[in-house]
């Protein structure tokens, strides 16, 4: 694995490390390669540091005896940023300290497996900052992003497509999916749009016209 990502540039979005289950080593490569910026928190730093990843920024609440300064040296230059407030997690903390330093989007990797209510959590905080960052949370079976009200993109046939109500998420039309939607209400606990897929190679639209929505391209 690489163990200094090389663009600069703060219109890619940048690179959050959390505390979950370890992703594809050549997903998280890639990843490394086109962030500008990466941030690992404090839960996650001694995993990362033995895949010799170069870090930006180390962030967290630093509880449990956890010294930060060690790091300083080997990681130099790098950021660390502690955190306190027991009101919101490392990975919230994580999100508002790239909207205080205009960054405009973030991929998150190591959000998800582990401990369910983490997981839970993780992915629903996309719809809490959907108007002040664009979060994209990727592991070795999903990529998982908030969908504006039309979406449109190029698929090849069969790709599975999971669409997940973050509450209730109203009109709902689909083109090109397996399973169409039409005008359809889905409401989280009772009926979601898991498990279709893509029709044929092409663009799949949908839209929707309240609520919020969250699309999972899932790699089986």
């Amino acid at each position: 694995m690489s163990s200094h990502h090389i663009v600069r540039d703060d219109q890619e979005p940048a690179l959050i490390i959390a505390n979950g289950a370890a992703c594809n080593p050549e997903l998280l490569g890639q990843l490394l390669e086109w962030s500008p910026l990466v941030i690992v928190l404090d839960s996650a730093i001694e995993r990362v540091i033995e895949l010799g990843i170069k870090i930006d920024v180390l962030l967290g609440d630093f509880d449990r005896g956890f010294d930060p300064e060690i790091y300083r040296t080997s990681q130099y230059p790098i950021e660390i940023v502690q955190t306190p407030d027991q009101n919101k997690t490392d990975l919230e903390k994580a999100f508002d300290y790239l909207i205080d330093r205009k960054i405009p989007a973030v991929n998150v990797v190591w959000a998800t497996g582990k401990r369910a209510d983490h997981t839970i959590t993780n992915l629903t905080n996309i719809v809490r900052y959907r108007d002040l960052l664009k979060i994209v949370i990727l592991d070795d079976h999903s990529k998982i992003f908030l969908l504006p009200n039309k979406f449109e993109k190029w698929y090849t046939a069969k790709t599975p497509i999971s669409l997940i109500p973050i509450g209730i998420v109203n009109g709902i039309n689909s083109d090109n999916l397996e399973y169409p939607l039409e005008n359809d209400t889905l409401t989280i606990g009772y009926r979601t749009g898991s498990s279709n897929a893509v029709a044929k190679d092409g663009i799949v639209s949908i839209t929707h016209t309240d609520g919020d929505l969250l699309m999972m391209e899932c790699m089986d």
